[in-house]
């Protein structure tokens, strides 16, 4: 991983957007196409783009009946507009009848930084995976979020997609495949494992860098990249329950209700884990405690928040 190949998630997420040749698909957006990245499908499809205004409840209900005429509809917004205003019209008008909207929020968690904790939604993942029928994606590099996003379109129900504002490092090859509901090993061997991290978004790289150091004082650890959140994939937990002696999640989220809460459901209602003492059941969830989110850098904020490689590191150890 070259440090300067970076590129956003929001961004990679508007080119593979314009990529799709499907002519059922059509996308909106409410009034934040240049920061969306919405604008390059609006650039190559314009009669298959819907600029709704500042008006997101109408976006998602309007996408909604799209869906029932046989549409593919990519609604796009900030994260905190798109979970937060529109619960409603997501919960009753998309995924109760389970429709095929894709509800793509992007500048999700505190790494949208200097906009504030009214922009940083860190619920977002809570509020969505507790919706029945809805699948819930939350995507760490330029690589990965073009092919999910393909894999999206092709998907048939409820989407929520996850997308984050800064620009973030490549850490995937092109030849990597990813597939919706399988996480995958990031980084770290499959034997003599010592520590599990399960971390998803913006944390995967933090995750991954704080391994490669402590590799150095002799610490062996996987980072398992779970970028499908819901459904979670139970057999990679399991696995990794079972060869490690310490599991942690780590997320640009609240961590009520979020992944180290999804994980942890697994941990404590999965009949073979709980009936077998060689399963590791020791859970540290690293996340935002429970409180909103602070204005400043990306990088700041996530040092502030202890969720960054350095804290990852000295949790490790400190646990270990």
């Amino acid at each position: 991983m070259e440090e300067t190949n970076k590129i956003a998630t929001r961004e990679s997420f508007g080119k593979a957007l314009a990529e799709l040749e499907d002519e059922n698909i059509v996308v909106l957006d409410a009034d934040l196409d240049t920061s969306t990245k919405t604008e390059y499908f609006k650039e190559k499809h314009s009669n298959r783009f819907f600029q709704m205004g500042i008006a997101e409840a109408d976006m998602l209900g309007t996408a909604a009946g799209l869906a029932t005429c046989g549409k593919i509809p990519f609604a796009a917004t900030f994260a905190a507009f798109a979970t937060g205003r529109c619960y409603d019209q997501i919960r009753t008008s998309i995924a109760y009848p389970r429709l095929n909207v894709k509800i793509c929020g992007t500048h999700a968690g505190v790494t949208v930084g200097e906009d504030g904790a009214t922009h940083q939604m860190l619920e977002d993942i809570n509020l969505m995976r507790g919706l029945p029928n809805m699948t819930v994606i939350s995507t760490s590099d330029d690589v990965q979020t073009r092919k999910l996003v393909k894999e999206i379109a092709k998907f048939d129900g409820p989407v929520y997609l996850r997308l984050s504002r800064q620009k973030t490092q490549v850490i995937y090859d092109e030849n990597q495949e990813f597939e919706i509901g399988k996480a995958l090993v990031a980084y770290g061997s499959e034997a003599n494992i010592d520590v599990t991290i399960f971390s998803t978004g913006v944390t995967v790289l933090e995750a991954i860098r704080a391994a490669e150091n402590l590799k150095v004082e002799g610490i062996n650890v996987r980072v398992v990249d779970i970028h499908t959140i819901k459904p979670i994939d139970i057999e990679m937990i399991k696995k990794c329950s079972k060869d490690s002696k310490l599991l942690v999640s780590v997320e640009d989220h609240n961590i009520i209700g979020g992944l180290g809460s999804a994980i942890a459901e697994i941990l404590t209602s999965n009949e073979e884990i709980m009936a077998n003492d060689k399963y590791c059941k020791r859970l540290i969830r690293m996340g935002i405690k429970d409180t909103f989110g602070k204005s400043g850098k990306p990088e700041s904020l996530m040092k502030y928040f202890k969720i960054d490689r350095e804290a990852i590191e000295k949790c490790i150890k400190n646990s270990l």
